[in-house]
């Protein structure tokens, strides 16, 4: 079986794409409006909408750009991991009932459509819609990366292709994507969701068994390893250093209420007394999953160290080179087609929401209606968005997980003032909305370009969206206790007194 490793990779790949393909037709005949293809007409039950969010969570970022952070900067990323309890105990009391209950009454398809619904004014819809579109591209093409990356290295050891190209990769990996998400719309994401969720929980936690027997005396002797080499690695606080590991804990922790990939997930719930399960199951999940990003990460990066594995082109490379190299070749198999169907799902997701952006709800913002047909508008937006995001992808030149991070820290910074705290705080008015969110786009942006002067790094490791994101919330606060506050309709303010 050992010699036949590549073979059973690449054939559980070509499975789970084949069953993409087939998920795609069958959602295309329960996707008969935008309601189902953007919010699957409010219809899913507790279990599909918390294994939603947790793929959406982890997808690519968690199972190729973890691993990755893991071996470059140590425990670093585990300030990031370690935000899972507090950040879903913030959505779950912020944010999750009231998304649900307005998106209800107004019948909204969007979280635009929510902050339209909120603060009764159109400005507010096309800022919101902005700050989404511009995320997206950013993390969409983490997840186009990061299927691409895992494709490429299944093809190449597999003999299929001598060297493959990224491009290649990309491309194979795009047009299935845009197959799956243009038949199938949101539908198509979240029962895909329920299968690959429970393999990767199990295969988690098989793979780090895998780690442990790396070495003799597992993770404490990994940890030796790593420590030896490098004392800040396997510290507290990582590479990054105490302040950037806080700085990751903030825009993590308190970030995840921004996220629009995951809190639309809430709008789709069928009913609102199952909203107390859904939390509690994510995070179960989520904390099976993390043994996949923590132990990888280390584990390759001791191996590199005692010669055991050579260095890695790239960090990305640690999850696919584990396990194509070190976990039985049937674990292995399953990982890589659980992995791609994680990275599929939550791609779709952010076709999704990105694609709403463009067809719904700019054109209500500037027209004050929707573009007819908006079904098949849909569909064509989904393609070209898809396309546009695999260019960024291919041209970036940057990480899988610091696109993550850029986009993470987009949302974070833009969303989280205008959501979170408006939807509970009567007194945040349009004003402080737009100022939040276009604050938030020119620190982010401004610190990442250098103002067109290359990358400016913060003191102290600082992440640009935990800088995004204090400066967007300082000034939302700010001009909200200022100005006076717009009038909220009536069926809105009942849902935030609740």
């Amino acid at each position: 079986m050992e010699a036949n490793r590549a073979l059973i990779t690449l054939l559980a790949v070509v499975a789970y794409l084949a069953l993409c393909v087939g998920v795609g037709l069958w959602s295309l005949r329960r996707t008969k409006s935008t309601s189902d293809f953007f919010v699957a007409g409010r219809t899913l039950g507790m279990f599909v909408t918390a294994f939603a969010i947790f793929s959406s969570t982890m997808s690519g970022f968690g199972f190729v750009g973890g691993p990755g952070l893991m071996y470059s900067m140590g425990t670093s990323s585990i300030w990031i991991l370690g935000t899972i309890v507090i950040s879903n105990i913030i959505v779950l009391n912020l944010v999750a009932k009231r998304i649900r209950m307005v998106s209800e009454l107004r019948e909204c398809v969007s979280l635009p459509d929510v902050a339209a619904a909120r603060y009764g004014k159109q400005s507010v819809r096309a800022s919101v819609a902005v700050v989404i579109l511009l995320g997206v591209l950013g993390y969409l093409a983490t997840q186009i990366l990061a299927m691409s990356i895992v494709l490429q290295g299944v093809l190449a050891e597999a003999g299929v292709l001598e060297n493959p190209s990224l491009a290649l990769c990309v491309a194979i990996s795009c047009s299935v994507l845009i197959f799956y998400s243009v038949t199938g719309g949101i539908v198509a994401s979240v029962y895909t969701d329920v299968i690959q969720g429970v393999i990767m929980v199990v295969a988690s936690v098989l793979v780090f068994a895998t780690v442990l027997g790396t070495f003799d005396g597992g993770l404490t002797e990994i940890s030796r390893i790593v420590a030896a080499d490098d004392r800040a690695a396997s510290g507290p606080w990582g590479t990054i250093g105490l302040m950037g590991g806080l700085a990751w804990f903030f825009v993590f922790g308190i970030g995840v209420a921004g996220q629009p990939h995951i809190i639309t997930k809430f709008m789709m719930l069928r009913r609102m007394k199952e909203l107390r399960y859904v939390i509690p199951v994510g995070v179960l999940a989520y904390s099976f999953a993390a043994l996949l990003w923590i132990g990888i990460g280390f584990a390759m990066r001791a191996l590199v160290i005692t010669g055991g594995h050579p260095a890695l082109a790239t960090p990305d490379a640690a999850s696919p080179e584990f396990l194509q190299v070190f976990t039985h070749p049937l674990l292995a198999g399953v990982v890589f087609a659980a992995l791609l169907a994680a990275i599929m799902s939550t791609a779709d997701a952010f076709l999704n929401i990105g694609t709403a952006a463009i067809m719904h709800d700019l054109p209500n913002a500037i027209r004050g209606r929707s573009l007819g047909n908006e079904l098949a508008w849909a569909r064509i937006i989904t393609v070209l968005l898809a396309i546009s995001a695999a260019l960024v992808a291919l041209y970036a030149d940057d990480l899988v997980a610091l696109l993550g991070v850029f986009g993470w820290g987009t949302f974070a910074a833009g969303l989280v003032p205008v959501i979170a705290i408006g939807l509970n705080w009567k007194r945040a008015n349009a004003l402080a909305a737009n100022v939040a969110i276009a604050s938030s786009l020119l620190v982010n942006f401004g610190l990442r370009s250098g103002f067109g002067f290359g990358t400016l790094r913060l003191p102290y490791g600082v992440d640009h969206g935990a800088a995004a994101l204090l400066v967007s919330l300082v000034l939302f606060l700010s001009i909200s206790f200022l100005t006076k506050p717009d009038p909220i309709p009536r069926d809105v303010e009942r849902v935030m007194e609740l």
